[in-house]
């Protein structure tokens, strides 16, 4: 290994000596306080090594990975994400569970799995990448042993991956047995030189898609979704949401791109429909939820489904919104599930909107957070998540997209309830004599910080979100 590779892998390295650390000092010293700021240090040195990786942009290291402003960029997202949720961690778990320590070490390597991901260029260390962050949240979904949910969640999410990877697999198989390629580039060359889809590479690309869309939660491969985010951890539900969507989402445009995937209207028509599919889905399934978490569940179904326009759009504007969008997904989802975090009490997690009913009145700094968040998942101007619908439904013009924006438009103003009926619930003043049905007696000061930093942050990009979109458009230009 050269130098340059060394230091274009920092993060990634970082992580992996972090991870056989952090076991040595499980065996030898189980200590929950001492793992915790071990884990918070390896994370803040990985976003350090970010930095000097941007010396030597674009690295290739062949035939498995490559770093570049596009992969560097969702690394980056992708660390900031986990060490935001490491930091809302730490209560939540010292209140649940005698063996604490495990977390971290999972936590670490999930991270690892999303982050080979992102840089891979190859089926190899996509697969490896895939499974490592798979089988991490094994364990994570299913940590709170005590819980008959938790357990259920880990043995449905462990079946169901299981079985999408034997369809990627699958999928692989087939395409190399066409291309003679594992390497992306390489596959895209053999489908441009055939100027034809075989039937072997759509059936390889069809079960590939079940592969993919069942780690993006997207119609019709959603079904665990719920399940999963009803019976998982808190912050690991939050995880999945965030970070694991995202690296998925991000292989899945560097696939797309090197096999010039806008150059075949098949594989446009079936991301179509499923585009549509999901909004629609999600949305009115998230209409009839009272657990939070569910409703969270189904609302990342509906926002994979948004990502899909800028993605079908075909423009470069497109890959630009979907970037976007992925910064502002991460602030807003990872800030509701923190005000679940700290809401919830060490008997039972705040996930029911009975649990919210007149927070204002008893907590109204996390009563405005959370309206915040919600506000910016429904897509309301003045925050992050207005502003990256608005770059979706710019790509979508650009693309000509009409009846796809149509769709997105539709599904926005239906999405538009259930944020507003919880924001209600909160600021509904109680009726005398009527008491709360879950009252936390104190909230932890590391949460509320970091939720004030998330809400500053989703309020910042909403009002002025020039600078990060520059840093986008800069960084895209390696995928045009």
């Amino acid at each position: 290994m050269s130098f340059a590779d060394f230091i274009s892998l920092g993060p990634l390295i970082t992580l992996c000596a972090a991870a056989v650390i952090a076991m040595l000092l499980v065996a030898a010293w189980r200590n929950h306080r001492l793992v915790y700021f071990f884990t918070v240090l390896a994370f803040v040195m990985a976003l350090l090594s970010v930095f000097p990786a941007i010396r030597y942009l674009p690295h290739q290291i062949p035939p498995l990975l490559v770093i570049d402003e596009f992969s560097l960029f969702n690394s980056g997202l992708i660390l900031v994400a986990g060490f935001i949720i490491l930091l809302l961690s730490f209560n939540y778990f010292e209140e649940r569970e005698e063996r604490k320590e495990e977390y971290y070490l999972l936590l670490i390597l999930a991270t690892i799995g999303a982050l080979v991901l992102v840089v891979s260029r190859h089926f190899m260390s996509l697969f490896l990448g895939l499974e490592t962050l798979s089988i991490s949240l094994y364990g994570l979904i299913a940590y709170l042993r005590a819980r008959e949910r938790s357990d259920e969640a880990g043995i449905k999410y462990l079946i169901l991956a299981a079985l999408s990877s034997a369809f990627l697999l699958f999928g692989m198989a087939l395409v190399y047995a066409f291309s003679g390629h594992l390497d992306f580039p390489g596959i895209g060359d053999a489908i441009t030189k055939a100027g034809r889809l075989p039937v072997t590479v759509i059936a390889g690309f069809a079960l590939m898609l079940i592969g993919i869309g069942f780690k993006l939660g997207i119609v019709p491969f959603h079904m665990w979704a719920p399940d999963i985010y009803e019976g998982a951890p808190l912050p690991v539900a939050a995880f999945i949401a965030t970070v694991s969507k995202g690296a998925m989402l991000v292989v899945l445009i560097r696939f797309y791109q090197d096999i010039h995937g806008s150059s075949w209207p098949m594989l446009w028509w079936i991301v179509a429909i499923i585009a549509v599919a999901s909004m629609f889905t999600g949305n009115w399934l998230a209409l009839t939820q009272q657990n939070i978490k569910r409703m969270l569940a189904y609302s990342s179904i509906a926002h994979m489904g948004y990502i899909m326009v800028a993605f079908l759009s075909g423009v470069q504007t497109g890959l630009e919104a979907i970037a976007f969008y992925l910064v502002a997904y991460f602030i807003t989802s990872i800030g509701a599930f923190g005000v679940l975090i700290v809401m919830s009490s060490s008997r039972q997690d705040a996930e029911t909107i009975a649990d919210y009913q007149g927070l204002f009145w008893r907590y109204p700094w996390i009563a405005t957070v959370f309206t915040a968040m919600l506000l910016s998942l429904a897509g309301i101007p003045l925050t992050a998540g207005f502003i990256g619908k608005f770059y979706v439904v710019m790509a979508g013009v650009n693309g000509h997209l009409w009846f796809l924006l149509f769709m997105l438009v539709a599904n926005s103003v239906i999405g538009l309830y259930y944020y507003i009926r919880l924001i209600a619930a909160m600021f509904r003043a109680p009726r005398e004599g009527e008491m709360p049905t879950m009252i936390t007696p104190s909230l932890p000061v590391a949460g509320n910080i970091t939720l004030g930093l998330l809400t500053v942050l989703l309020v910042v990009l909403g009002v002025y979100p020039t600078a990060v979109m520059q840093l986008i458009q800069q960084m895209m230009k390696i995928l045009v």
